[in-house]
Protein backbone atom coordinates (compact mmCIF):
# COMPACT_ATOMS: atom_id res chain seq x y z
CA UNK A 1 0.00 0.00 0.00
CA UNK A 2 0.61 3.61 -0.71
CA UNK A 3 2.07 5.71 1.57
CA UNK A 4 0.01 8.90 2.08
CA UNK A 5 1.06 12.04 3.90
CA UNK A 6 -1.35 14.97 4.38
CA UNK A 7 -0.56 18.61 6.07
CA UNK A 8 -3.57 19.68 7.15
CA UNK A 9 -5.45 22.09 9.20
CA UNK A 10 -8.23 21.16 12.18
CA UNK A 11 -11.03 24.04 10.50
CA UNK A 12 -10.17 23.40 6.88
CA UNK A 13 -13.35 22.15 5.70
CA UNK A 14 -11.14 21.08 2.30
CA UNK A 15 -8.59 18.80 4.53
CA UNK A 16 -11.73 17.12 5.86
CA UNK A 17 -13.14 16.43 2.63
CA UNK A 18 -9.42 14.53 1.77
CA UNK A 19 -9.20 12.87 5.06
CA UNK A 20 -12.39 11.33 4.32
CA UNK A 21 -12.39 10.30 0.59
CA UNK A 22 -9.03 8.54 1.83
CA UNK A 23 -10.43 7.18 4.53
CA UNK A 24 -13.58 6.01 2.52
CA UNK A 25 -11.00 3.79 0.19
CA UNK A 26 -9.34 2.29 3.26
CA UNK A 27 -6.17 4.52 2.94
CA UNK A 28 -4.41 5.06 6.21
CA UNK A 29 -2.45 7.79 6.04
CA UNK A 30 -0.03 10.19 8.37
CA UNK A 31 -1.98 13.64 9.10
CA UNK A 32 0.93 16.67 9.95
CA UNK A 33 -1.39 18.95 11.50
CA UNK A 34 0.19 22.91 10.97
CA UNK A 35 -2.57 24.65 13.67
CA UNK A 36 -0.15 26.82 15.51
CA UNK A 37 3.23 25.17 14.05
CA UNK A 38 5.37 27.21 11.86
CA UNK A 39 7.95 24.90 11.79
CA UNK A 40 5.52 22.53 10.51
CA UNK A 41 3.95 25.03 8.37
CA UNK A 42 7.24 26.12 6.51
CA UNK A 43 8.02 22.26 6.21
CA UNK A 44 4.82 22.00 4.45
CA UNK A 45 5.68 24.76 2.36
CA UNK A 46 9.19 23.61 1.25
CA UNK A 47 8.09 19.95 0.38
CA UNK A 48 4.87 21.60 -2.04
CA UNK A 49 6.98 24.28 -3.87
CA UNK A 50 5.83 27.43 -1.65
CA UNK A 51 1.92 26.27 -1.75
CA UNK A 52 -0.06 27.72 1.78
CA UNK A 53 -3.11 26.41 1.14
CA UNK A 54 -4.03 22.67 2.90
CA UNK A 55 -4.52 20.09 2.71
CA UNK A 56 -1.17 19.16 1.01
CA UNK A 57 -1.03 15.56 0.07
CA UNK A 58 1.75 13.54 -0.81
CA UNK A 59 1.68 10.04 -2.01
CA UNK A 60 5.19 7.58 -1.97
CA UNK A 61 7.03 11.02 -1.59
CA UNK A 62 5.58 12.83 -4.55
CA UNK A 63 3.52 16.31 -4.01
CA UNK A 64 0.25 15.57 -5.38
CA UNK A 65 -1.28 19.15 -4.26
CA UNK A 66 -4.09 20.31 -2.88
CA UNK A 67 -7.84 19.00 -1.70
CA UNK A 68 -9.04 19.46 -5.77
CA UNK A 69 -5.82 17.79 -6.96
CA UNK A 70 -6.70 14.79 -4.85
CA UNK A 71 -10.22 14.99 -6.41
CA UNK A 72 -9.28 15.65 -10.15
CA UNK A 73 -6.71 12.20 -9.65
CA UNK A 74 -9.68 10.22 -7.98
CA UNK A 75 -12.10 11.07 -11.44
CA UNK A 76 -9.34 10.10 -13.89
CA UNK A 77 -9.26 7.17 -11.77
CA UNK A 78 -5.26 7.84 -11.66
CA UNK A 79 -5.97 8.50 -7.55
CA UNK A 80 -6.28 4.29 -7.20
CA UNK A 81 -3.50 3.44 -9.20
CA UNK A 82 -1.38 5.90 -6.88
CA UNK A 83 -2.73 4.10 -4.13
CA UNK A 84 -1.89 0.29 -5.26
CA UNK A 85 -5.83 -0.08 -4.92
Amino acid sequence: MAEVVMYTKTYCPYSKECKAMLTEKGITYDEMIIDNDIALEKEMEAKSGGRTDTPQVFINGHHIGSGDDLKALEATGELNKMLDL
